[in-house]
């Protein structure tokens, strides 16, 4: 678990803006404290299928920050505009993601 957060802590020093540093070191840490609450509540069948779908708003998240990318690389649009645009582009990979990886 140490290794995962100090991966993402890492990867927030390494990227710009620094804002995201502090996002990036919780952003473990707070899924893991999630599974396991739920895990000690509900069961461990429940935390799989939580861990399941972190990993399907995972993938989904990364196709969004992508085409946001693209979009904004090639058309330079306004970001927040962009972003806006590009929000049912993380919606619709979410819905796909999560139905192939949890199934």
């Amino acid at each position: 678990m140490a290794l995962v957060v100090s991966a993402f802590a890492l990867l927030g020093d390494v990227f710009q803006p620094k804002r995201f540093a502090g996002l990036f070191g919780a952003a473990p840490s707070v899924a893991l404290a999630s599974l396991g609450l739920a895990m000690v509540s509900k069961g461990k069948l429940y935390a799989a299928l939580e861990a399941r779908s972190m990993v399907g708003g995972a993938i989904a998240f990364f196709v969004y920050a992508y085409c946001v990318c693209v979009v904004m690389m090639k058309y330079k649009p306004s970001a927040l505009l962009c972003s806006l645009a590009m929000i049912t582009v993380w919606c619709a990979s979410g819905l796909w993601a999560v139905d192939v990886v949890v199934g």
